[in-house]
C-alpha cells in the first residue's frame, strides 16, 4: 500500500467547536454512561484527538444550550446528554469523520476498562531476600475473590508480572477457576 508521508494523521481531528460538540454528543449517546469532567477530559484530549481549549469551549456551549446536563451521582458531578442532545447526536454525527468517532469511542472504552480494573484489582511488589514478592488481590463488590502471591527473581520481572496481573483481572480469575474446577476423568486426585 502506498503511503503519503506528507499527510499528517491529525488532519482529521476536529478543528472547530461544533465538531467537538457533535463528537461529544455521539460519544455520550453511544456509551450511555454519565461521565465526570476528568473522564471526558482524558477521553477527548488524552490521546491528542481534541485540543484542550476546543474541548472546554464545546463543554461550556453544550451546558449553556441545554444539550448536556450536570447531575450529582455517586458523590461526583457527572455529565450526560439531555433529550435535546440525544435527538441531535445521530442526525449530525456524519459531520465528524468516522475514524475520529471510532478513536474517541475506543479511547472511552479503554478508560472505562482501566478504571474498572483499578477498582477490582490491587497489586503490590515487596522486596524479599534475593527477589520480590508480587501480590495481587481481586475484588468484586467489596468481596475478595482471589489473593495471589508470586515470586520474581528481580524488580524488572516483578514489574512485568504486576502489569500482566493487573491488565485483565477478570481473565486471570476465570482461567484459575477453569483450571481448578475442571475435573479430568484420568486424574485420580479428584
Amino acid at each position: 500500500m502506498f503511503r503519503y508521508p506528507e499527510i499528517d494523521p491529525d488532519v482529521l481531528n476536529p478543528k472547530e467547536v461544533y465538531e467537538v460538540k457533535l463528537l461529544m454528543a455521539y460519544f455520550l449517546k453511544q456509551t450511555d454512561i454519565p461521565c465526570t469532567y476528568g473522564q471526558l477530559l482524558e477521553i477527548f484530549t488524552g490521546e491528542g484527538v481534541v485540543d484542550y481549549f476546543l474541548f472546554t469551549e464545546a463543554l461550556k456551549e453544550m451546558l449553556d444550550s441545554g444539550l448536556l446536563v450536570r447531575k450529582e451521582d455517586e458523590g461526583a458531578e457527572r455529565y450526560s446528554l439531555s433529550e435535546k442532545g440525544r435527538a441531535g447526536a445521530d442526525d449530525f454525527k456524519r459531520l465528524v469523520n468516522r475514524s475520529v468517532r471510532d478513536r474517541i469511542l475506543a479511547s472511552g472504552m479503554r478508560l472505562f476498562a482501566r478504571q474498572k480494573n483499578e477498582q477490582t484489582v490491587s497489586t503490590n511488589i515487596q522486596p524479599m531476600g534475593n527477589g520480590c514478592a508480587v501480590s495481587c488481590t481481586v475484588l468484586d463488590s467489596g468481596a475478595e475473590l482471589m489473593s495471589l502471591r508470586l515470586y520474581a527473581p528481580d524488580r524488572e520481572q516483578a514489574e512485568h508480572i504486576r502489569r500482566k496481573l493487573a491488565a485483565n483481572p477478570d481473565e486471570l480469575y476465570g482461567r484459575i477457576l477453569n483450571y481448578v474446577m475442571c475435573v479430568e476423568e484420568t486424574d485420580p486426585g479428584f
